[in-house]
């Protein structure tokens, strides 16, 4: 927690440094477990997507038996905004297992931190035709001394008559392209203002 400066611990905004505020992704489980904007789900043979209203991105979700990487297979991968998942069912729930987060997006609006190889745990099961309840468990030995068992929430469906173009109708043609990142950015930029040779500048 050392060095970060979220909201409540804020007199103005300016002194807030949640990355979300540069534009950076929320990334994984803050997308999913603490905006309260939208989620699309669409089921292929292979795969769940999450189509989030929220960043205008996606997350895959896959179903096709792959493992879950680990130790080398996972370095190897790199860390990714919205983690690396696998799913599976057992009885009426999906059960999600994620890894691989990437560190630097906060794990919500406290600023509470995560480890690249943390395991999440998220259970989804429809208790009604229009309601999923869902809950999620982070365990990071890393960085908490126990398992993170977040509240159950409960996920309603949208009926189709709300939906409009600033919802879901057509949002997701290309515009994933376009996430904004300059967290990415940040170090390289940074050394070419500095540089001499680009500046000109001694």
């Amino acid at each position: 927690m050392e060095g970060r400066r979220p909201d409540y611990l804020t007199k103005v905004p300016t002194e807030n440094n949640d990355p979300m505020y540069k534009c950076n992704p929320q990334g994984f489980p803050r997308l999913v477990w603490e905006e309260n904007e939208p989620i699309e789900i669409v089921m292929t043979p292979n795969r769940i997507l999450q189509l989030f209203q929220w960043e205008r991105t996606l997350r895959e979700l896959w179903m096709d038996g792959r493992a879950l990487p680990s130790g080398e297979n996972l370095e190897n991968i790199g860390p990714n905004w919205y983690g690396h998942s696998v799913a599976h069912w057992e009885g009426n729930t999906l059960v999600v297992m994620t890894t691989g987060v990437d560190p630097r997006a906060w794990s919500d609006e406290y600023g509470n931190p995560k480890s690249y190889d943390a395991l999440y745990e998220e259970r989804y099961t429809r208790v009604s035709f229009d309601k999923i309840e869902g809950q999620f468990t982070i365990n990071d030995p890393k960085v908490y001394t126990a398992p993170w068992v977040h509240p159950k929430s409960t996920f309603t469906r949208i009926p189709d008559r709300s939906t409009t173009f600033f919802g879901w109708k057509g949002l997701f043609s290309g515009v994933t392209d376009a996430i904004c990142a300059p967290i990415n950015e940040v170090d390289d930029f940074d050394k070419r203002i500095r540089d001499p040779a680009v500046t000109g500048v001694k």
